[in-house]
C-alpha cells in the first residue's frame, strides 16, 4: 500500500498519452510543380489579353460601345488571371472605345449638317 507521501505512489489517473499531430506536408522535389498546380500564365500565351487588343482595334471603327466593353473584360479577366498584358489590353479598349464613339460622332455630324 502506498501513501500520498511516497515518492513511488503512482496517480490513480493519469491523462491519455499524447496522440501523434498530423503528418507534415510533403515537399515536391525542386523543380517540379504538383499535379494540381496550374500553370503561370504570366510567362505563356495571354490568350485573353491578346483578344482584348483584337476587340480594341475593332471598336475603333464598329459599334463601339460593344466591342469596347467586351475588350474591356477580357483585359480585366485576363489581369486577374495573371496575363501581364491584361491591364494594358482592357485599357486601350477604354481608350478606342471613347475615340470609336467620337470618329462616330464627327462621322454622323458631317452627314448631316
Amino acid at each position: 500500500m502506498t501513501t500520498p507521501d511516497d515518492p513511488n505512489a503512482r496517480p490513480q489517473w493519469s491523462p491519455p498519452p499524447e496522440q501523434p499531430g498530423p503528418a507534415p506536408p510533403y515537399d515536391q522535389p525542386y523543380g517540379q510543380a504538383g499535379y494540381g498546380t496550374p500553370p503561370k500564365s504570366g510567362s505563356g500565351v495571354q490568350i485573353l489579353s491578346i483578344i482584348g487588343f483584337v476587340f480594341a482595334a475593332i471598336a475603333l471603327l464598329f459599334i463601339p460601345i460593344l466591342f469596347g466593353l467586351i475588350g474591356i473584360v477580357l483585359g480585366i479577366v485576363g489581369h486577374t488571371r495573371g496575363e501581364s498584358l491584361g491591364k494594358w489590353a482592357a485599357i486601350a479598349s477604354g481608350v478606342t472605345m471613347i475615340l470609336g464613339m467620337l470618329i462616330g460622332f464627327l462621322v454622323v455630324r458631317s452627314m448631316t449638317g
